[in-house]
């Protein structure tokens, strides 16, 4: 954070005043993308094994509505076969350069075959190329080898449409809880947060101590 940020900017707590989480996070996204050098929506995406040991890593948010929160991969890596296994999950956004943080955390289902093939459609070529050629969170000889399976499906899918594999798609979060974190002095940070028992269910908001 730049040294010479105002107070103002500092302790303003107007964010407190929301009455439900989804438009918030649309501004304070939109404020990201304005002041993150890279990556405005990468977020950590939290999932846990069979033995309910967490894992954590660093994914991209591709779409948000009052659904929830979208990310796409592939069903066979390490988060994929997790959520299949216990479909919860939670995420967490730190945007440094504005001094704000957001968690939420749900139950996931799995986006209809119509959005993932429309979203699949807009990625770079390479990209669609690269979810048919890297078998994601597997063992992987040589950096030759997956040069080799890139090649491969290169030369396969040279003219035309890439289809969208069947075990690659999305993920939606359905939050029943959803936390604003912003830095205030001296720690004294203000904390709301939005909770419902069930992903249909109406808010109830919160301020928490910091």
């Amino acid at each position: 954070m730049e040294d010479n940020m105002t107070a103002h900017e500092l302790t303003s707590s107007d964010f407190t005043d929301a009455n439900e989480p989804f438009s918030l996070f649309g501004t304070w996204l939109k404020d990201a993308e304005e002041s993150e050098v890279n990556d405005p929506t990468a977020v950590a995406l939290a999932t846990v094994d069979p033995d309910g040991l967490p894992n954590l890593r660093m994914v991209l948010l591709k779409g948000f509505d009052e659904r929830g929160f979208v990310f796409y991969t592939n069903f066979e890596s390490q988060k994929g076969r997790e959520i299949l296994a216990t479909p919860k999950a939670a995420m967490c956004f730190h945007w440094k350069s504005l001094r704000r943080q957001v968690r939420l955390r749900g139950p996931v289902e799995i986006v209809s075959d119509e959005e993932a093939d429309e979203y699949f459609k807009t990625r770079p070529r390479g990209s669609r190329i690269g979810a048919w050629a890297s078998k994601q969170s597997r063992p992987l000889e040589s950096r030759f080898a997956l040069e080799k399976s890139v090649a491969e499906y290169t030369a396969r899918y040279a003219i035309g449409e890439i289809p969208r594999p069947q075990y690659w798609s999305g993920f939606r979060i359905r939050p029943i809880s959803i936390e604003f974190w912003h830095d205030r002095p001296f720690r004294l940070h203000d904390r709301i947060e939005f909770r419902r028992a069930a992903p249909e269910g109406g808010w109830t908001k919160v301020r928490m101590y910091p």
